[in-house]
């Protein structure tokens, strides 16, 4: 890396963050999803349930009995949440992903262009 410029070494050091924080972004989106799906399936369930059955959820390591009413709205609540959290990280994600083509691009530049001036895009 000693032929290379400290211009194309500062863009490759951002280009490895900024793939860095793809991959973390994409890791927390695959959590929420799965979370999702996990709330929608739970959703599912409760449906078949007759009204004043006992239902029972999960509370950290505690397992208590909530009303079937409570226990659909916080499921509501909580897919919507969720659904929230991944909208704004698919944001973040094509953001990145526009940031790491535009450095990827950059850097293929300056490197076929062994120092020649770039042009505006």
């Amino acid at each position: 890396m000693n032929n290379v410029p400290p211009k194309v070494q500062n863009q490759l050091a951002m280009l490895q963050q900024v793939q860095q924080n793809l991959q973390t972004i994409m890791q927390q989106k695959a959590s929420f999803e799965m979370a999702a799906k996990e709330a929608r399936k739970a959703q599912e369930e409760l449906v078949n349930v007759k009204e004043g059955a006992e239902v029972y959820v999960t509370i950290g390591t505690v397992m208590m009995q909530k009303e079937k009413g409570l226990v659909s709205s916080d499921l509501d609540d909580k897919v919507e949440t969720l659904g929230l959290r991944i909208k704004s990280l698919e944001k973040q994600e094509k953001a990145l992903q526009t940031k790491f083509e535009q450095l990827q691009q950059q850097i293929q530049d300056a490197m076929q262009g062994a120092g020649a001036p770039q042009s505006a895009n």
